[in-house]
């Protein structure tokens, strides 16, 4: 796969991450929204309530966006942000109210939701359970489909991170710096076979019989 360095290449790439959370996680339960990457100032992303956010001839669809300053963090807080957002689309097509004061607090219905679907859910006193990382199952899901870096980044961003996610282009909180990725990738220095893995381990290519090297 090319690498992920341009703007319509990662518009396309995000599709198909959503595709594989949707049937990994909500069993293609889930029609594809329009999925954007836009600017979100204090936040990873949003999903509208709307279902007629984006038009066509075909009908209407609600909208998930990724913030196009947060899309060269590790591939899978990239994928945990879409999950949570993918999590509110779900509850919403469920008639489940997840978030309350103006969209803004996440409460146990959608703790409940998120980490029944591949999260970790902690709790921001003002935002409720908003916090999401990828759980072990998320990263088993990207290392089995080779998911990788997004390497491209909107400039807009300076002295600060931003963490979570909004609900209906709410942003929630900032403050907290984005973790190292929890991937590792190893390559066999012969013939170049790779693969990935949760945490540094030492493993050996049987074809070539060299130690496989850390690169990422």
């Amino acid at each position: 796969m090319k690498e992920l360095t341009s703007y319509n290449r990662v518009a396309g790439y995000l599709n198909k991450v959503f595709d594989l959370l949707n049937h990994e996680f909500f069993e293609g339960a889930l029609s594809r929204p329009t999925i954007t990457i836009q600017s979100t100032p204090k936040a990873y992303g949003h999903f509208s309530l709307r279902e007629d956010t984006w038009v066509s001839k075909l009908g209407g669809t609600h909208e998930i966006n990724i913030g196009a300053g947060t899309l060269s963090r590790p591939i899978e807080e990239v994928a945990a942000t879409l999950l949570h957002e993918m999590v509110h689309y779900y509850n919403y097509v469920n008639g489940v109210q997840d978030c309350s004061r103006g969209n803004t607090y996440h409460n146990r219905k959608f703790r409940d939701s998120a980490e029944a679907h591949g999260l970790i859910v902690e709790h921001h006193d003002k935002y409720g359970w908003t916090i999401t990382s990828p759980s072990d199952e998320l990263l088993e899901v990207i290392l089995k489909y080779d998911l990788t870096d997004i390497l491209i980044n909107r400039n807009e961003f300076s002295g600060f991170q931003t963490t979570g996610g909004a609900h209906n282009g709410v942003p929630t909180f900032t403050g907290v710096a984005p973790r190292k990725s929890s991937t590792r990738k190893y390559v066999c220095p012969c013939c170049g076979m790779s693969v990935r893995a949760t945490k540094v381990v030492n493993i050996a290519c049987m074809d070539c019989d060299e130690q496989l090297l850390m690169v990422g």
